[in-house]
């Protein structure tokens, strides 16, 4: 597996990306000062986005169906979590476009190479308000389990 969006898996048999490009935009205005610098202010994250390219050889790698499910995926209108195969995880991620460019055709006009781009856009505001505070859920778990031993005794 190289990433997961939701349970859409990019691998060699579906999408396998050449390139993944990250950018996360910081937001600092600056307010305008007589004689000197500006001054800025920092306000925190403003967007994430990732872009993934590649190519797809249909014959020997994912194709038109691969592309249909991102497509049908992204008409949904969901986030999805997004997670590669070292285990890192990036958050909640929304499709904004998928595009493809079909070239190099078979006789029956299918494409022996389809180029494709797919751009998301991170949503969720922090991985600790997407998963919660993880010590209250390991606090929690470990006072459902005294109790429930406690009670065997």
């Amino acid at each position: 597996m190289m990433l997961a969006l939701g349970m859409f898996v990019f691998q060699l048999q579906t999408l396998p990306y050449q390139s993944l490009q990250r950018d996360v935009d910081y937001r600092w205005p600056s307010n305008s000062r007589v004689g000197l610098r500006p001054a800025m202010q920092f306000l925190g994250v403003n967007e994430e986005k990732i872009v993934l390219s590649g190519s797809l050889l249909p014959e020997i790698t994912g194709g038109r169906l691969s592309l249909l499910a991102l497509n049908l995926m992204a008409d949904e209108g969901r986030a999805w979590s997004l997670l590669d195969g070292s285990g890192t995880i990036y958050g909640m991620f929304v499709i904004n476009s998928v595009s493809e460019t079909h070239s190099e055709f078979f006789a029956d006009g299918s494409a022996m190479k389809i180029d494709f781009t797919v751009s998301l856009t991170r949503v969720d505001e922090s991985l600790t308000a997407m998963f919660g505070d993880i010590e209250r859920q390991a606090e929690s778990l470990v006072g459902n389990v005294q109790s429930k031993i406690g009670g065997l005794f």
